[in-house]
């Protein structure tokens, strides 16, 4: 349906304005657009809203012109947006004309913010929301369980004038699925939300057991336990001085069946005890339950330090313990292993101790160098005991630790002087000379060297005056000491005396002797031995190993006489020679008998070791080695040059005994011989561990591929006797025709010949190779093989 209108123009035309619908019906939300068309020239066209304003474009009302038609967008439409709207046209002399519409806005049934599920606390009046609107008003029904909701048939539940529903004092039964139906009887409109109801029950704890006990510093662990009831399940925190214990390596939590919760606290420590809280909550509420831990800790020293007391004053040494229950102290002396209680002292009175129940003072009167040291704190209680230890330090004067004052040196020779000090704090050290202090920087002929505790001076005389007192002066804050050194001219060593000739031999001689009185006042460094022929002028001189007392003079001539002295050498020089001593080599004689020892060789052999004796002034030319069973009469006899220490006598009979002489050779004569015995034993079994037994790996892999290679050539020879065949018989066709090697194969097998392989036997115990005896192998014409031992002895 159209509206129009008629504006008569001066040219006599009549604008004609006219709008596509008169009356529309618009749902809230929806969209609608109006085209208004215009007949004639307008000069504008413009919208009105119910309200009389000129529309002006906006994100939600849009107006588009074109011409002679203008169009209006109503976006979203909102119960505001009713009303009559009008599109008004202009002509060129301002005559307007218009059109209307009518817009009418209802509203659908809009559920708006039902939530689901709704959850209430037990026994609370609960109102169910189901904020439903429309236009008009809508009827509003309840329904549970697919039975609507009436007063008739029940006295809790109730439809309220909001359209909510009301449950009074809601119970767990109450739970479940709730039907909002929404209905508009001039459109026939219907909707629906199905509301789920939750209600939630507070929790309810318990605690079966709410104390405990434990002891610190055990690696002990306890476990709390609460057992919760609720819905929903409650959640269980555990919370300690009013802050959530949170999980850790020390804090371990476990949920249960039943609604048991478990907290487990491990390693115990003192800090851990009190009382914890377990909380059960949920959306209804939360409860609260306290368990105490009560921790039992083992004595544990807090205060204790070391002390430092002077010489002669007192020393006070405190220790003090904690502890669940409060430790009793006692104090341990580690010097001599003496303890010390409330009340106890030592038997000289001056070690005193006082105080009980965690704390002690430990008193030394008329402190004493023996007293530095440990002492040890023990705290004892039931629970256990800790012990700690402390070090009682004393501070003294100087104290000088040698007696050595002489010091002795002569002009050139440099001497060190030491000052030894102990002290405590350490002490500074100078030297003086004749009441002048000597320089740390020194002179020109002294030098100053420091350490802790010493101080070297080293002094070269250069003459007469250098030699005489010295002081050495120590000074810590306690109190200072001296020391009075002297520097003595050194002399060469008196002489060596009772000079002694032992274990004279034709060549060696053992020279001893005493050592000299005095050295002077400077170390021996070593003796000089001087021997001589008596016909010669000319001394040979020996130097003893260190400060030795025995010489020993080697290369000496036979049957000879000679002359022996000794001089101590010190630093300053050599002393005075000792009184002369003559002696006489032992003539030339035949050598003492050798000493044998003997040993099993490999095989029929017999190794004998040679030990050479007293060569009797000569050396050994040679031995003389004699040997013979115990059944025959005639000697066997074998030289061994002197130089030798073994020989080997083979070949021997098995399981036979032997005698044997040695004698030892020189230039002289013959010794005395030695008897000597051995016996062989029986003939050894040719078997593979016999065999293999004494050889190694690689043997044994070389025996192998050696047995492996013979019985390649033994295949490879019977093939090419039978099956004309094999490495053998190429090489015969290369070096021969063919059909003459096949005429002369023939012809020799005709005839019978046979063809030999000779294989080395090895000895039985299969190590030496015996005579050379073969195995003969035949191969025949019938082509059998045959094999014959030749006189094997194997």
């Amino acid at each position: 349906m159209f509206c129009w209108s008629l504006c008569v123009l001066s040219t006599g035309t009549v604008l004609q304005v006219s709008i596509s619908l008169n009356k529309v019906e618009l749902s809230v939300g929806e969209s609608k657009f109006f085209t208004c068309t215009v007949i004639g020239e307008p000069v504008s066209i413009n919208w009105f809203n119910p309200q009389g304003e000129r529309i002006i474009s906006n994100q939600r009302v849009v107006m588009h012109t074109e011409g002679v038609r203008s169009r209006l967008t109503i976006y979203n439409a909102i119960i505001e947006d009713a009303g009559i709207y009008r599109c008004q046209a202009v002509d060129i002399k301002g005559q307007t004309q218009e059109a209307t519409v009518v817009l009418e806005i209802y509203q659908k049934l809009t559920f708006r913010e039902v939530k689901t599920p709704q959850e209430f606390r037990q026994a609370e009046d609960a109102e169910v929301v189901c904020d439903v609107i429309s236009s008009p008003v809508p009827a509003v029904s309840w329904f549970y369980k697919n039975r609507e909701i009436t007063p008739e048939n029940s006295n809790r539940l109730q439809v309220l004038p909001n359209n909510n529903l009301q449950i009074l004092k809601v119970a767990k039964e109450d739970e479940g699925v709730y039907r909002c139906e929404a209905r508009v009887e001039a459109r026939g409109e219907i909707d629906f939300r199905d509301i789920v109801v939750v209600v939630n029950v507070p929790p309810v704890l318990s605690v079966p057991q709410e104390a405990f006990n434990a002891t610190a510093d055990y690696q002990e662990s306890v476990t709390f336990t609460c057992i919760t009831s609720g819905s929903p399940d409650p959640e269980v925190t555990w919370l300690r001085k009013g802050r959530q214990i949170e999980r850790s390596e020390q804090y371990m939590f476990n949920m249960l069946e039943g609604g048991k919760s478990t907290l487990t606290i491990k390693n115990i420590r003192q800090g851990d005890g009190g009382p914890y809280t377990c909380r059960a909550s949920n959306k209804a509420g939360s409860k609260e339950s306290e368990i105490l831990l009560k921790v039992f800790v083992q004595p544990h020293i807090t205060h204790l330090r070391n002390v430092t007391a002077v010489e002669g004053s007192a020393a006070m040494i405190s220790c003090t313990a904690e502890g669940e229950p409060l430790p009793e102290i006692s104090w341990r002396r580690a010097s001599d292993g003496q303890t010390f209680s409330h009340g106890d002292k030592s038997q000289d009175g001056r070690v005193e101790v006082q105080g009980r129940h965690g704390k002690s003072m430990l008193t030394i009167s008329g402190v004493r160098l023996s007293d530095w040291g440990r002492f040890d704190c023990e705290a004892l209680s039931r629970i256990g005991g800790h012990q700690k230890s402390m070090f009682l330090d004393i501070e003294y004067a100087p104290k000088f630790q040698i007696n050595h004052t002489i010091f002795y040196s002569w002009e050139g020779n440099p001497v060190n002087i030491s000052c030894d000090v102990m002290s405590n704090p350490p002490a500074t050290m100078l030297w003086r000379r004749d009441r002048f202090t000597i320089s740390n920087e020194g002179t020109s002929n002294t030098r100053i060297h420091t350490a802790e505790g010493r101080s070297l001076l080293e002094v070269t005389p250069m003459s007469d005056r250098d030699f005489g007192r010295y002081n050495c002066t120590a000074r810590n804050n306690i109190g200072a000491r001296y020391q009075e050194f002297i520097l003595a001219q050194a002399d060469v060593p008196s002489n060596p005396y009772s000079v002694r000739l032992s274990s004279v031999s034709q060549r060696i001689a053992s020279v001893t002797f005493m050592k000299p009185d005095s050295h002077g006042g400077v170390p021996i460094g070593h003796y000089i031995v001087n021997y001589k022929d008596q016909s010669s002028q000319e001394w040979r001189t020996v130097k003893s190993h260190g400060v030795q007392t025995m010489v020993l003079l080697t290369s000496l001539e036979p049957n000879t006489t000679y002359e022996v002295r000794v001089a101590a050498v010190n630093g300053k020089g050599q002393g005075e020679y000792s009184h002369t001593e003559i002696f006489q080599t032992l003539p030339i004689r035949e050598p003492s008998p050798p000493t044998v020892h003997g040993q099993r060789a490999v095989g029929k052999a017999y190794r004998l070791g040679l030990v050479k004796q007293d060569d009797g002034g000569m050396p050994i030319v040679e031995y003389i080695i004699k040997y013979k069973t115990d059944k025959e009469e005639q000697w066997m006899t074998k030289l061994v040059p002197g130089m030798n220490d073994f020989t080997v006598l083979q070949p021997l009979q098995w399981n036979t005994r032997y005698n044997v002489e040695i004698t030892a050779r020189n230039v002289k004569g013959l010794s005395e011989p030695t008897y000597f015995q051995f016996v062989m034993p029986q003939k050894p079994d040719i078997t593979a561990d016999s065999l293999f037994s004494g050889l190694g790996l690689g043997a044994v892999v070389g025996l192998g591929l050696a047995g492996l290679l013979l019985l390649l050539v033994l295949v490879d020879v019977s093939c090419f006797f039978l099956r004309q065949c094999g490495l053998l018989m190429c090489i015969s066709r290369k070096l021969c025709s063919k059909k003459t090697a096949t005429s002369s194969k023939g012809k020799e097998l005709e005839e019978g010949k046979a063809a030999y392989l000779k294989l080395p036997l090895k000895e039985e115990n299969g190590k030496d190779v015996l005579k050379p005896d073969l195995i003969e192998i035949k191969v025949h014409s019938d082509n059998s093989i045959h094999t014959k031992q030749d006189d094997s002895k194997a």
